[in-house]
């Protein structure tokens, strides 16, 4: 069959600068001036009759670009994420009765291209999505972004560079990051190279651009499929989608993501996952957005890749509770870029499951791209709990001891004065949630303590009595002193919530801290007084037996009520905020009972624990017959199985904030 105009436009156009770099980088010509002249003229005529130009032709790139530095670019219409799940219930869900697309995931970094009356006006990076880098000069480095184009109206056209995975194969070896390091995969190396300074060193690393979304232009168009349609006899880099002309059942979906999949392979694009959007542009619009994302489309992100290594050993290290935590440690290995030597193992019952052993053959996944985890060990067999653990403290040496809780086998030291443990504590004394001292590090407190000048917290309010001494310990100086001292003076003014989560009560973190301050209006008089007069803290929302029984065993200790009463002779607790009765919009979330698991972006647990809250809900830490809603984020926990087994309503980050008009 006969090439299109623009096919055979894009063919010469990667010919000719095959040859190029044949004559001009190795300097071993394969075909003489006269085939080059030719095929070079042929090229141009093409150009004129079709009115495009690609930003790579060897009819443009007479003399690289090179600028300074990069500019900064706004984006009017910022460019969002999207929400993302690794469940295809989650797709079936999001569609809904809405016809959707589906399109490949592209790895690499995300661009905007503008034209205005058929001529690039500008690129540039995506950067935080309001504000990005301009990279226009780079346009002539990266294959499949024309310069010109036979469409006279204003264009604007977002996209991903990325670098083949063949390609990065044979490059890879070549080049160094930033740290002086190897490129460890392709989407780094796109992400640095769209960013170079000089347009032909990007061309050197062969990134390719592909366009995803058409953000302006083709205004007659109803549907994104159909706009998207329209780049491809413009010079851009084709990018295969399926648009669904009905509703499509959970197989049809299954089918359409492992059609892309293959396409994807079959074509050499690195993807890693597939987007499923609203194709109707109106709808997608009526959606709205979060701070994050855009709620039209959802990303579908594929399991993550198992990958072989050796586990060596198991490192085992005291925490404040006085529970030793495994840690595998492995013989390096690289996933998605990053090299991966230690995982976490949990508890014993994990190890005991997978029958761990010093020296057993692993396979390793990098769970939401995020969690180093072992999934599963390959010379089962050999397992022995006596070899497998440990039986003394690594730290204090004092025997160890095995505690089994509701089926879970944990490893305890039980020596208070086990060094480790006894850092922790200061750390957890110390850290953001609790009483909030800037100044103390873990390795600060490291220092202090092994200075002897800090032997229970209560001596962190005494430090200026060792200045002399605490100015002798090496990284010390008088303007660390004062910042150290300034920090401690600080956190003298605290919160009711800082303070009980500075006791390091079991189970009493951000969530119940902010339950007991309501009940008991931020006063520390009136929580110890319901503690001596035995109050019932299983009435109060999301407090179960253990959470009851956790308060009294820890005021049963003569240690913790010194603390108790002793700290606050230093601090001053904060009085309670107005209650500020502000009008709760109508939304289906009204005195139920929410509880979030995983990472829901853009949101700390505490952000998205006060959105709920605003909305006249109440955010839960744990699940029970009483949760009304699970919200499920990525790399969800234990309780997405509870809330199944329970019944309990699951919804993701996109459907909780659509139900909530967010």
């Amino acid at each position: 069959m006969a090439q299109t105009g623009i096919d055979r436009l894009r063919a010469l156009t990667a010919q000719l600068n095959r040859y190029r770099y044949e004559y001009y980088s190795l300097n071993a010509p394969t075909v003489s001036d006269e085939v080059y002249d030719r095929l070079f003229d042929e090229l141009g005529q093409l150009e004129r009759e079709l009115g495009v130009q690609l930003g790579n032709s060897p009819t443009q790139t007479v003399g690289w670009l090179a600028v300074d530095k990069l500019k900064k670019v706004s984006h009017p219409i910022p460019l969002l994420s999207l929400d993302k799940t690794k469940r295809m219930e989650d797709l079936c869900t999001f569609m809904g009765d809405q016809l959707v697309m589906l399109m490949p995931k592209l790895d690499g970094l995300t661009l905007k291209v503008v034209y205005e009356n058929g001529i690039i006006l500008e690129a540039s990076t995506r950067g935080d999505g309001d504000e990005g880098e301009n990279i226009t000069h780079n346009v002539r480095g990266i294959s499949g972004i024309p310069t010109k184009i036979p469409y006279l109206g204003r264009l604007v056209v977002t996209g991903e560079a990325f670098i083949r995975p063949s390609h990065f194969e044979k490059i890879k070896a070549t080049l160094l990051d930033s740290s002086g390091q190897p490129y460890k995969n392709g989407r780094n190396l796109a992400a640095g190279s769209v960013r170079l300074l000089r347009s032909e060193d990007c061309r050197n690393r062969r990134v390719t651009f592909m366009p995803f979304s058409v953000l302006e232009g083709f205004d007659e168009l109803e549907n994104k499929s159909d706009k998207l349609k329209q780049l491809t006899p413009l010079g851009f880099t084709h990018c295969h989608y399926l648009a669904a002309r009905r509703k499509l059942t959970q197989e049809e979906m299954e089918k359409g993501i492992q059609q892309l999949r293959q396409y994807a392979k079959d074509y050499d694009i690195p993807i890693d996952g597939i987007v499923v959007t609203y194709n109707n542009i109106a709808y997608a619009k009526s959606c709205g957005r979060t701070g994050h994302h855009y709620k039209d489309g959802i990303a579908y992100k594929f399991e993550d890749e198992l990958y072989e290594t050796r586990m060596t050993c198991i490192e085992w290290t005291p925490s404040r509770t006085g529970e030793i935590a495994p840690v595998a440690i492995l013989k390096p290995v690289e996933i998605d870029g990053c090299t991966v030597s230690r995982a976490s193992l949990h508890n014993l019952s994990f190890i005991e499951g997978l029958e761990l052993m010093p020296g057993d053959r692993v396979l390793i996944s990098k769970r939401n791209q995020i969690i180093p985890h072992v999934e599963e060990n390959l010379d089962r067999g050999g397992f022995c709990m006596e070899r497998a653990v440990i039986q003394s403290c690594s730290c204090c040496h004092q025997p160890t001891r095995i505690h089994e809780e509701n089926g879970t086998k944990r490893l305890f030291c039980d020596n208070p004065n086990c060094a480790t443990r006894r850092l922790r504590q200061f750390v957890h004394f110390a850290g953001d949630k609790a009483m909030d001292i800037a100044g103390l590090s873990e390795t600060t407190l490291e220092k202090l303590i092994g200075w002897g000048v800090l032997d229970h917290c209560l001596d962190i309010y005494h430090l200026d009595e060792h200045r002399s001494e605490i100015l002798m310990i090496d990284g010390f100086g008088e303007k660390s002193w004062q910042n150290l001292w300034g920090a401690i003076q600080h956190s003298r003014d605290t919160t009711f919530e800082r303070y009980l989560i500075a006791m390091d009560i079991p189970l009493i973190g951000n969530s119940a801290s902010r339950t007991l301050a309501q009940r008991f209006h931020s006063s520390l008089d009136e929580f110890e007084t319901a503690v001596c007069g035995g109050f019932d803290f299983t009435q109060l929302p999301d407090f179960g037996d253990t959470l009851h029984q956790n308060i009294y065993d820890w005021f049963g200790q003569e240690e913790n009520w010194y603390l108790w009463s002793e700290l606050r002779r230093y601090v001053r607790i904060a009085p309670p905020k107005p209650e500020q009765v502000e009008p709760v919009h109508d939304n289906p979330f009204v005195g139920l009972t929410i509880v979030v698991t995983g990472k829901v972006e853009p949101y700390t647990r505490s952000e998205i624990n006060a959105k709920i809250e605003a909305l006249g809900a109440h955010a839960g830490s744990s699940v029970s017959s009483k949760t009304n809603y699970l919200v499920c984020g990525e790399n969800a926990g234990s309780k997405l199985d509870k809330a199944r087994s329970l019944g309990v309503t699951v919804l993701t980050p996109a459907q909780f904030f659509q139900m909530a008009g967010a």
